[in-house]
């Protein structure tokens, strides 16, 4: 055993004084792993990226939680101008529902818009505008940092009050309490009772912290009362959301007047259907990283081969010399061997390097992290593809005759 070990220490020093004698040809040889490498770790790190990101978002819009809507949220082009043409929902849809639904366990009508929001000489164009009843800060668990929600009064009258999103907040009043100023959203004087706490972006893309929330019935009276209605509903679990949904369709069929030869003229939409639009995504993200990284590795692979056969040939005479003062198959093997697999795992200690700069750069739109599996997922597939891209040369080194190593000129 202390002799395996001695020469496997002694193969190590030797593979290493081969590797920092030829720099430039190793470097090269490298390029292939690194390449593949990056492909894969970089496929893997997106992945998690993406799952993380719907993670988060998914309980933004909430994980219990299914829309009754005008239109399907992912559909054919085609199909989304005949939806379009469906008859708009109103907001007494949810009593209706409250009234009938077993499985509901929270229900509230809201139509979204977008307006300006101006505080003196400061403005936020582009805010997302929720009208509701106060049901829906129970519907979608919205948190405040300061001030209160709105209450059915406020509803009843068509209150100007307003409770805005943290960065609406930071935005227009970066220096003083926003709860109590008077605002203006599309133009009309409110009052802000309430902040929310931060509540983080959908997707790393729309920030739901650039919100405003108002009652239902001033939205409608100031901003339009013809807009179709959602009608957003709380499962109690995952597992009673199918019993919801089926429950919702006969009752919003019956609501509308359909009999049973007439299709939907509504959609019910949950957040599961993100994951679907997801996992074709992922399919298609690691098809095309399987086989950029399959065919880089074998291309870098065959470089390894193709520059260990070179190297058991320039050093000939040196095999012919040790095999004549007694080193074994056993050691002439692992030394080649080791020699092949330490090029590939330098390769993959470079292209590690490399996909954490693409993690960071992922990490500014989606939230992404370099995992610890990642990086063993990484150096296996490394000490993998020196071992079997090496073995031949580094076989056919162990099984040379040491006469005819040493003639060899």
């Amino acid at each position: 055993m202390i002799r395996f070990f001695v020469e496997i220490w002694e193969s190590f020093n030797i593979a290493l004084r081969s590797l920092s004698t030829n720099r430039l040809r190793s470097g090269l040889t490298m390029l292939g792993i690194i390449i593949g490498i990056v492909t894969v770790t970089a496929m893997i790190t997106i992945i998690n990226g993406l799952e993380n990101a719907m993670d988060n978002s998914l309980a933004l819009l909430g994980t219990n939680a299914i829309y009754v809507q005008k239109t399907d949220w992912f559909t054919e082009p085609n199909e989304r101008s005949r939806q379009w043409s469906r008859p708009d929902l109103r907001e007494d849809l949810a009593d209706y529902i409250r009234e009938r639904s077993e499985y509901a366990v929270a229900i509230a009508p809201l139509v979204q818009t977008s307006r300006t929001i101006r505080y003196k000489d400061r403005a936020l164009t582009g805010v997302f505008l929720q009208g509701s009843t106060p049901e829906i800060a129970s519907v979608d668990v919205m948190e405040l940092s300061d001030g209160r929600w709105y209450n059915d009064l406020d509803n009843l009258v068509a209150r100007n009050v307003a409770v805005i999103g943290k960065t609406v907040s930071e935005s227009l009043f970066p220096s003083e309490r926003a709860v109590g100023k008077i605002i203006r959203i599309g133009g009309k004087r409110f009052e802000v009772i309430g902040v929310l706490k931060e509540q983080g972006r959908f997707f790393g893309l729309i920030s739901f912290d650039e919100q405003a929330q108002i009652p239902l019935r001033t939205l409608q009276r100031h901003f339009g009362r013809f807009r179709s209605t959602t009608i957003k509903v709380n499962a109690a679990s995952s597992e009673t959301i199918p019993l919801l949904e089926e429950e919702l369709q006969g009752i919003v069929r019956a609501a509308r007047g359909l009999d049973v030869f007439e299709e939907d003229n509504f959609a019910i939409n949950k957040t599961g259907a993100f994951r679907d639009q997801l996992a074709n995504i992922k399919a298609v993200v690691y098809g095309i990283g399987i086989f950029l990284t399959g065919l880089a590795l074998v291309v870098g692979g065959i470089g390894v081969m193709n520059i260990m056969f070179v190297s058991v040939k320039e050093r000939t005479r040196e095999i012919g010399v040790r095999k004549a003062v007694g080193a074994s198959r056993r050691a002439i093997l692992s030394q080649f061997l080791i020699e092949a697999v330490l090029v590939c795992i330098a390769a993959g200690a470079v292209g590690i390097m490399l996909s954490m700069g693409i993690t960071a750069i992922v990490n500014q739109f989606v939230p992404a992290s370099f995992a610890t599996g990642t990086v063993l997922l990484a150096f296996s597939i490394c000490v993998g593809v020196g071992v079997i891209f090496g073995v031949v040369p580094a076989w056919n080194a162990a099984r040379m005759d040491p006469i005819d190593a040493l003639r060899y000129s």
